[in-house]
């Protein structure tokens, strides 16, 4: 059977592959695929962070009352990858290279602990915590990610 960790890990390694995507355009220097490869991953990410705060979230707080742990900190660190993905964007389509690179390397270290957090601590969580409602919030959570 599925697990929540395993759905969002492969999720997080989907949003990884459309960021490398979008570097290896800039280090080919083809603007018009680095910021095509760059809406792709920002959609990723805005979905996956959907995804998180709308289903996977809400029923862990239910489940556990936990409000104010492990989802919070997620939530906050969301908002400064919301911010951090919103200036690499603008400053790719500007066509600021240097600034998008330095947005970029700040994004990808935020997103390394960010996920590291999430797939060692929090998604086995959810996993053990769901466990009754697991079939529901996997499904509701796959079809979030796959309308993207």
């Amino acid at each position: 059977m599925t697990t929540i960790r395993y759905l969002m890990t492969t999720d997080h390694r989907r949003c990884d592959d459309l960021f490398a995507a979008t570097e290896l355009a800039i280090g080919g220097n083809d603007h018009d695929a680095a910021a095509t490869a760059f809406a792709q991953f920002q959609m990723a990410m805005l979905a996956h962070f959907a995804a998180e705060e709308l289903s996977l979230f809400p029923a862990f707080e239910a489940k556990t009352g936990l409000h104010q742990g492990p989802t919070q900190v997620m939530r906050l660190e969301h908002e400064q990858m919301r911010s951090l993905l919103s200036e690499a964007g603008e400053a790719l389509l500007a066509g600021h290279v240097d600034d998008y690179l330095g947005q970029a390397e700040s994004l990808l270290i935020m997103m390394q602990q960010h996920n590291m957090k999430e797939e060692n601590i929090l998604y086995p969580m959810c996993d053990q915590q769901l466990i009754v409602e697991l079939p529901a919030v996997l499904e509701r959570l796959g079809g979030e990610l796959a309308t993207r």
